[in-house]
């Protein structure tokens, strides 16, 4: 399915400063979010800690993390936040223990922040019901992953020069965002092409059909579905990247060298069809899969940049979901 297969759970008895769905927030405060990540990167060290002093966030990860976990886990520190990680082989849920169970059991032991990942779509509505905590979504399943969509609306506000204030209808008028891969599975997709539209950008999905259905045009009005990569990129102002998610692949009749020759960004391509395109990607990269070293590494790669800017954005959403201060924008909900 398109959607994930998420479960649908009602918003009610979900804690203020939660953020389960990029669709949770106005864009107002997605402004406001981005405003206080740049306040609180530029803020000095003393002050910073002082935020979350003492407070305690715990990260409850059922998938393996590099980039998002040690952000959230930084991010959280950087506010003088006290963490602790429970994954999935260092505790209880290998013993079988429900995720109701493990969300009641770090909110005994004082947790007052859950950030969770999941391989269940919907989750983070179940673990914010069950708990009465602010829960902040770092993944679920073939769901969202509304976080990155943020940091990666930040990376392109400042490709284009623009800062991220007053956003509206408006702000990407005109701009193109080109998607490309197994948004099939991705949840990075699905939160981008959730925003994107509503800030005015034209979104353009683009991959073979085993890894993108036309059924994904469901996922927000307004998006385009393209199988020629080319025609694609020559339009793009962003080309943002996926990873071919080999763990998902099972039952897919993909051929990998097709994919390479028909949907890779290198050098050439990157050169004659989109000379002045921002290239994305959220990681983990496959180098030499759906992009080569010399375009990740290149003069019109932020992908570095993305990365830095997931540090500020969860910063700020901590705040949003605890409430640190006001010195730097009030984001709560």
């Amino acid at each position: 399915m398109i959607d994930g297969g998420r479960e649908q759970v009602s918003g009610g008895g979900t804690q203020a400063g939660s953020l389960l769905s990029i669709a949770d927030l106005s864009l107002e405060q997605v402004s406001a979010v981005l405003q206080q990540g740049d306040a609180l990167a530029a803020e000095a060290h003393r002050e910073r800690v002082a935020r979350l002093d003492g407070r305690k966030v715990a990260l409850l990860f059922y998938e393996s993390s590099t980039r998002t976990r040690t952000s959230f886990e930084l991010a959280a520190k950087s506010l003088g936040a006290m963490t602790t990680l429970v994954s999935d082989k260092s505790s209880s849920i290998e013993k079988g223990e429900s995720l109701h169970d493990t969300g009641v059991t770090l909110r005994a032991l004082g947790a007052e922040c859950i950030i969770l990942r999941s391989n269940f779509s919907g989750a983070p509505e179940v673990l914010a019901r069950s708990t009465g905590l602010p829960v902040l979504n770092a993944g679920d399943g073939m769901h969202e992953h509304p976080s990155q969509a943020l940091l990666d609306l930040r990376t392109m506000l400042e490709w284009f020069g623009t800062e991220p204030t007053g956003l509206s209808a408006d702000t990407l008028r005109g701009k193109v965002v080109v998607i490309t891969g197994d948004i099939r599975h991705s949840r990075v997709a699905r939160s981008n092409a959730r925003l994107l539209p509503r800030l005015g950008a034209r979104v353009i999905l683009c991959g073979p059909v085993e890894l993108l259905p036309e059924e994904a045009l469901s996922l927000a009005p307004g998006l385009e579905v393209e199988r020629d990569f080319e025609r694609a990129l020559r339009q793009a102002d962003v080309a943002m990247m996926l990873r071919v998610q080999r763990e998902r692949l099972a039952g897919l009749e993909l051929d990998v060298n097709s994919y390479v020759r028909d949907y890779q960004l290198h050098g050439r391509r990157l050169a004659e069809f989109g000379p002045g395109a921002l290239v994305m990607h959220p990681g983990p990269m496959v180098r030499g899969l759906e992009i080569t070293s010399d375009v990740a590494d290149g003069a019109q790669s932020r992908i570095e940049r993305q990365v830095t800017h997931g540090l500020q954005v969860r910063m700020a959403l901590l705040c949003r979901a605890l409430g640190c201060g006001e010195s730097a924008g009030e984001v709560r909900a």
